[in-house]
């Protein structure tokens, strides 16, 4: 079974994908935050610093397109095939207000004829690109899947990547694995599996109750556990020393790219899920949310690796 790991946006950026790569590994892929094209068909500097291949491995690295124009998201695959990357991967599950509002993510979700037709006219005008899709089970009641469902196996989507939740539900409710149990048998496309995959034990007891499920996505559990996917291999957990060189290395990168007091609240972003990592981490998760300054993160940082001891898994549910 393959492991994915999955985009967070702000924090699973070029940066985050490579030194992972490098320091954790057993990953074999990384899903970029979503890109989303504007009408003017030009990629934006920021968008580009994340996607030019100078800063990825292009075996491993997987562009995520966010639209609702089927005319953008065929320029975007295009582009993307020209810049050396063999896959496209279309986001049907941000379930962020600002991104639903527009009609896009799992806000598209609630449009199923005009999903049709943009599934349509992208595979009549890309019949050599692979494009996956990610999706949620719908918008409001996971029986919008059954709709859902019967479009997607219409097209010849490479990969279906189900997490088991509604629009509505985001990420705090429970994933809905009896929906995705009885929707399985149906899919006709490859299908990978996210949602709520924190443990080794998670990951390995779906896998044995889902051998047909090719791929594992794993998003926030692999931010809390940076060994996760390592030790799904059958490597060592995260050691203190790794987990401080590459927090340290990660915080280094931020800077240098995006200056210290933006990189100080991406570190913060991380922190929200590693502290997990780390048994009686809730007082200083309270500081950490607190923290404006890059010397008060940094001076929490030290904190956390010098007074917190270090758990083998991390604590769920996140």
């Amino acid at each position: 079974m393959e492991i994915y790991s999955a985009p967070l946006q702000g924090l699973t950026t070029y940066l985050f994908r490579d030194l992972h790569a490098r320091m954790f590994g057993g990953v074999d892929r990384y899903f970029t935050p979503f890109f989303s094209p504007v009408s003017e068909h030009l990629i934006t500097k920021r968008d580009l610093r994340d996607l030019t291949p100078e800063h990825n491995d292009l075996r491993t690295v997987v562009p995520q397109i966010m639209t609702r124009r089927a005319e953008d998201f065929i320029w975007a695959a295009e582009t993307l095939s020209g810049m050396g990357y063999g896959e496209v991967n279309l986001n049907l599950g941000c379930p962020s207000g600002t991104v639903t509002a527009k009609g896009k993510g799992a806000g598209f979700l609630l449009r199923p004829d005009e999903l049709d037709a943009f599934f349509q006219q992208i595979f009549e005008a890309l019949p050599n690109h692979r494009v996956t899709v990610k999706t949620r089970l719908g918008y409001r009641d996971p029986a919008e899947f059954d709709t859902l469902l019967s479009i997607y196996n219409r097209y010849p989507i490479a990969q279906l990547t189900i997490h088991p939740r509604v629009r509505e539900d985001f990420y705090k409710e429970p994933v809905r694995r009896e929906v995705f149990a009885r929707a399985l048998p149906l899919v006709r496309a490859p299908v990978c599996y996210n949602g709520d995959l924190v443990t080794v034990r998670d990951c390995r007891e779906f896998s044995q109750e889902f051998p047909s499920v090719e791929a594992l996505m794993i998003g926030r559990g692999l931010i809390a556990d940076p060994a996760l996917a390592r030790k799904l291999r059958g490597g060592p957990p995260a050691a203190r020393e790794e987990l401080t060189a590459f927090t340290q290395a990660l915080y280094a990168g931020y800077q240098a790219a995006y200056g210290p007091g933006p990189a100080a609240q991406r570190m913060k972003q991380l922190w929200i899920y590693l502290i997990r990592l780390f048994d009686g981490g809730e007082r200083i998760a309270r500081k950490m949310c607190r923290v404006r300054k890059p010397q008060d993160y940094e001076a929490l940082e030290v904190e956390i690796f010098r007074s917190l001891p270090l758990r083998e898994e991390a604590e769920e549910p996140l």
